[in-house]
C-alpha cells in the first residue's frame, strides 16, 4: 500500500562535532529528534522508527506531511543556536510503499524518503513530485515551484521540490490584514486576542489576564499570541497544557508550541476532561 513517509536524518556529522565537540553534537541531535516527534504529533503522523540517527513516520495524508516537516524546521530553527553551524536536521517527504514486516520499515517509500532526507543540507526538507502531486491548497503554498537543482542525480530517481523555505509569507495574506481574531472564555468574563491586544497570559499569578485558581496551574502557565501564522499557544509550564479541539484527541503540550485552531478547551496543567470546568479556558474563533 502507498502511503506517505517522512524521514528525518539528525544524527550529527564531523563537520559539527569539531566545532562543537562531541557531547554539545549530541546534545544538538537529540533536541532535533525531538522537536521532529512533536511537530510529526501535532500534525497526526505515527512514528514507525525512531532512533538517535534517524526519524520514520509515516501520514495518511500528504498535506499533513509536508506542514509537519515545515513545523519540525520552524522549531528546530528557533533552537539556540551552534556556534554558527546549522542543526543537524535532514527531511524527506515521498509517497511510496511500506511494510513492516519482522517490525521493520521498509518499502519503497521509505528507501526513496531516506534518500532524499540524505540529499538534503542542514535544516532542510525536500519532497518528491510523487508526494507533491497529492497536495491541496492546504500545503501547496510551502512548496517551491521549481525542482532543485544540482544534485546527485545518480542518488535519486525522482524529482524533488525544496519545501518550507521562506513558507508562506510572500503568498499567504498576513494575519494583521484579517477581521479574525480569538476568543477565549474563563469563568464568566471573555478576553479576545487580535491585532490591538496580541498577547494574552494565563497562569495562577494574579497579574495574569486569565486567572487560573487550579493548583495544578503555573504562576505564569502559558501564553497565546497572535502571530503571522495564526493563534499560538506557548507553554512554560511544569504541569503541561492540555488542549482539546472539538473533534480531535487531547493533546498534552508541554514547554513547547501548538497552533490553535477549531474551537476547544485548554487545561492549564490538568486534563479537560479531570479538571474543573470553571477553570477550564474555551476557546474559538469569531
Amino acid at each position: 500500500m502507498n502511503i506517505c513517509i517522512l524521514a528525518a536524518l539528525h544524527g550529527s556529522d564531523e563537520t559539527l562535532t569539531t566545532r562543537v565537540g562531541d557531547d554539545e553534537a549530541d546534545r544538538a541531535a537529540a533536541r532535533c529528534a525531538h522537536r521532529i516527534e512533536r511537530a510529526i504529533s501535532a500534525h497526526g503522523g505515527r512514528l514507525i522508527e525512531a532512533t538517535r540517527e534517524r526519524t520514520l513516520a509515516r501520514f495518511d495524508d500528504a498535506n499533513a506531511a509536508i506542514q509537519a516537516a515545515v513545523d519540525a524546521l520552524d522549531r528546530i530553527r528557533n533552537l539556540p543556536p551552534l556556534r554558527g553551524r546549522k542543526h543537524p536536521a535532514r527531511l524527506g517527504v515521498h509517497v511510496g510503499a511500506l511494510s513492516t514486516e519482522m517490525g521493520k520499515p521498509s518499502g519503497e517509500g521509505v528507501v526513496q524518503a531516506l534518500r532524499i532526507a540524505n540529499q538534503c543540507e542542514a535544516e532542510q526538507a525536500l519532497a518528491s513530485a510523487q508526494a507533491i502531486a497529492r497536495l491541496g491548497s492546504a500545503a501547496r503554498h510551502l512548496v517551491a515551484s521549481r525542482p532543485v537543482a544540482g544534485l546527485d542525480t545518480s542518488r535519486l530517481d525522482v524529482t524533488v521540490h525544496e519545501i518550507g523555505h521562506g513558507k508562506a509569507e510572500a503568498v499567504r495574506q498576513p494575519l494583521a490584514q484579517r477581521n479574525e481574531r480569538l476568543q477565549l472564555r474563563h469563568r464568566n468574563g471573555v478576553v479576545h486576542v487580535e491585532e490591538i491586544r496580541p498577547v494574552v497570559l494565563l497562569g495562577r499569578e494574579l497579574g495574569n489576564d486569565i486567572v487560573i485558581g487550579d493548583p495544578r496551574a503555573s504562576r505564569q502557565h502559558a501564553r497565546i499570541e497572535r502571530r503571522h501564522e495564526g493563534f499560538i499557544l506557548f507553554d512554560e509550564s511544569t504541569n503541561g497544557t492540555y488542549v482539546a479541539v472539538e473533534g480531535q484527541v487531547e493533546r498534552l503540550v508541554r514547554q513547547d508550541r501548538l497552533l490553535l485552531t477549531g474551537q476547544g478547551r485548554i487545561g492549564c496543567g490538568f486534563a479537560c476532561e479531570e479538571g474543573d470546568e470553571r477553570e477550564i479556558v474555551f476557546f474559538d474563533f469569531e
